[in-house]
């Protein structure tokens, strides 16, 4: 245990505050480090806290990286921006319903403003309420024609 940061558990690591230490376990292997770079999302600046999320969201633990989408997006709600390098990394796992970065571009999209996403972004949220508005007026169309189904079947 150090500094009051237990990596084999994962306790404390949501109030590490130093960058180091978390390269350190990087270099040594550590577990938890989703989980510590949340921490550096809340604890430190986005400049400090950014090539760290980005490296762990290549680990190989399914579980970690998701926790590195969810530091992403905590920094996007915390500083209203993300760096070139978050963005590039958001953009590699693509913005789609499956996408493990679904909530961390969903994240951006709210906190960070449209003038300052990129061109990538900008457009997906542009497509992605044209096809919500599609997808209702389908719903409202279903149901209108189920509603007169109903409706002729209680005539007859």
């Amino acid at each position: 245990m150090t500094s009051g940061h237990d990596w084999d558990t994962g306790e404390g690591l949501i109030r590490i505050h130093d960058p180091a230490e978390v390269d350190a376990a990087f270099e040594r292997g550590n577990g938890h480090l989703g989980t510590a770079v949340i921490g550096l999302a809340f604890n430190c600046s986005l400049e400090e806290a950014s090539p760290r999320i980005v490296r762990a969201m290549g680990l190989s633990d399914v579980h970690q990286r998701g926790f590195a989408f969810t530091a992403a997006g905590a920094a996007a709600r915390l500083n209203g921006a993300l760096t070139p390098e978050l963005y590039a990394a958001l953009r590699a796992e693509g913005p789609g319903r499956l996408s493990i970065a679904v909530n961390a571009i969903a994240d951006t999209l709210c906190f960070v403003p449209f003038r300052d996403l990129p061109l990538w972004l900008k457009w997906w949220k542009v497509e992605s309420r044209i096809r919500d508005k599609l997808e209702t007026w389908r719903l409202e169309f279903v149901y209108a024609v189920g509603d007169v189904r109903k409706a002729l079947r209680r005539k007859s």
